[in-house]
């Protein structure tokens, strides 16, 4: 079977070696941060392809999701795949909600326990929060109801009511901010972004909702803390009729400063253009800005792998840049948006434990959930393969491989390659037909020292799917 001739799949979307998307294998929109023990993880919108009664992709609806997507890294390159959060629905944690859009999630320290909470969007009706014990849950609904409704006092006029973004501040007051949409005739000043104070359990608010005097607001919160002072961030609307000069362009990332969490707002202007400006595809412009390891990046979606699939329908996937403040007057620079994406911050160690939804790029595969609540790789077909980036085999190189795998229906391989699909070889996997069973198998590898991608290429029979990927580890 070594020697078996195998028509490699190409990858889509995300191409080696550029970094965005920061996935392929599935969607993700409306993305949020948190950094934790060494890791950023990513929330998201979780857009699935919509199919018309003709079979066809059609435009998303939005209507149906009704789960939040995460993903995490520790490199910015590779990224594992936590599979989705079930939210709202009748399988969901909020029962009483029917959808959750553009995730925002904060972490607190209460009663000596670390505590994560991700607010959500129910439609654009209400905002609903869900609490959890660490970042990828489990998650449970602590209040049963909407946190903030338009009966929330200083809600009423917000046309959406949606698209939270949260500060836990140096202090350990919090804050949430959301809103948008446009009211008739006020494109200009819409007064649709609020800020309202969190109560020190996270899941109650406190006072009255405030106005932030965003100019042609339109929709994406954003919060952040740097040197002192607060930036509040949003996506402008999309008027096209003259604006006063000064004023956000159409469907852009703009920006205000202020002193206080709670405002008054400075405008200061916009930072990042309309993916259609860059990718060739537009649509809604939605952010998320964020410290890792030393420095500041911004999270957005584009309909990169989409459009790249030939169905630019809406589906958005996220992206990442780095961002640089101007510390001379607290500006913020203007981010180039690119499928480059964000420099690898570290090298990725390949003698631990890797979950095999960990992907810097791939072809062909897709993930999900296994009975332990890990991802497994699963719709491998002969041909496809996974990728990671910059892999440290350091300078005694491995010397063996092994590999977690279940459902194989008949024998097959995974190849080792370096720098490519068909790179050099360093060893080669044999699995067994297994059934249903998981197994555990190893092989000897040679030639691998040094920085290289890593290509998991699966090979074996034609037509069929080979097997599920749990996990795997290189020995020294």
């Amino acid at each position: 079977m070594e020697d078996l001739q195998v028509k490699l799949a190409s990858a889509v979307g995300k191409v080696p070696p550029q970094g965005n998307p920061l996935v392929s294998h599935k969607f993700g929109a409306d993305p949020y941060a948190l950094v934790f023990d060494g890791r950023v993880y990513l929330y998201t919108t979780n857009d699935v392809l919509e199919y018309g009664e003709d079979g066809s992709v059609k435009d998303n609806t939005y209507g149906n999701i009704n789960k939040i997507g995460i993903i995490s890294s520790a490199d910015l390159v590779n990224w594992t795949d936590h599979g989705v959060i079930n939210v709202a629905g009748s399988e969901g944690a909020a029962k009483w909600a029917t959808q959750s859009w553009a995730p925002a999630i904060a972490h607190k320290v209460i009663n000596g326990q670390d505590k994560f909470f991700l607010y959500f969007a129910n439609n654009a009706s209400g905002i609903g929060v869900l609490e959890g014990d660490s970042p990828i849950g489990p998650w449970k609904d602590p209040i049963g109801k909407a946190l903030i409704l338009r009966s929330t006092p200083g809600v009423e006029k917000v046309t959406w009511l949606f698209d939270p973004a949260v500060l836990v501040d140096d202090d350990g007051k919090a804050y949430i901010y959301f809103g948008g949409g446009v009211p008739e005739g006020k494109d200009e000043s819409p007064d649709t972004a609020r800020v309202m104070q969190l109560g020190d359990d996270m899941i109650s608010v406190v006072g009255e909702a405030q106005v932030i005097p965003a100019p042609f607001m339109f929709e994406d919160a954003g919060i952040n803390k740097y040197n002192g002072t607060y930036y509040f961030t949003y996506c402008s609307n999309f008027y096209n009729g003259d604006r006063p000069e000064g004023s956000p362009p159409a469907g852009e990332i703009a920006y205000m400063t202020s002193d206080s969490p709670m405002g008054p707002w400075t405008y200061r202007g916009t930072i990042l253009k309309n993916p259609g400006h860059f990718f060739g595809v537009g649509g809604n412009n939605h952010h998320v800005i964020f410290e890792f390891k030393n420095a500041w990046y911004i999270a957005y979606h584009a309909q990169t792998l989409s459009k790249a699939m030939g169905v630019p329908k809406g589906y958005r996937s996220t992206h990442l840049n780095e961002l640089k403040f101007q510390d001379a007057d607290r500006s913020i620079q203007e981010i180039t948006a690119n499928y480059e994406g964000a420099a690898q911050v570290q090298l990725f160690n390949p003698y631990e434990s890797v979950e095999a939804a960990t992907i810097g790029w791939n072809a062909g595969i897709a993930t999900e959930a296994s009975s332990d609540g890990s991802l497994t790789v699963t719709d491998i077909d002969s041909g496809d393969w996974i990728a990671l980036s910059k892999v440290d085999f350091g300078s005694n190189g491995a010397s063996s491989f092994a590999a977690s795998v279940s459902e194989a229906a008949a024998a097959a391989i995974v190849e080792l390659r370096l720098d490519a699909a068909d790179g050099k070889l360093i060893g080669t996997l044999p699995v067994r037909a297994t059934g249903d069973q998981a197994a555990e198998y190893q092989t000897e590898v040679s030639g691998a020292e040094g920085v290289h991608d890593l290509y998991l290429v699966f090979k074996g029979q034609p037509d069929s799917k080979l097997f599920k990927l749990h996990s795997w580890q290189f020995g020294q």
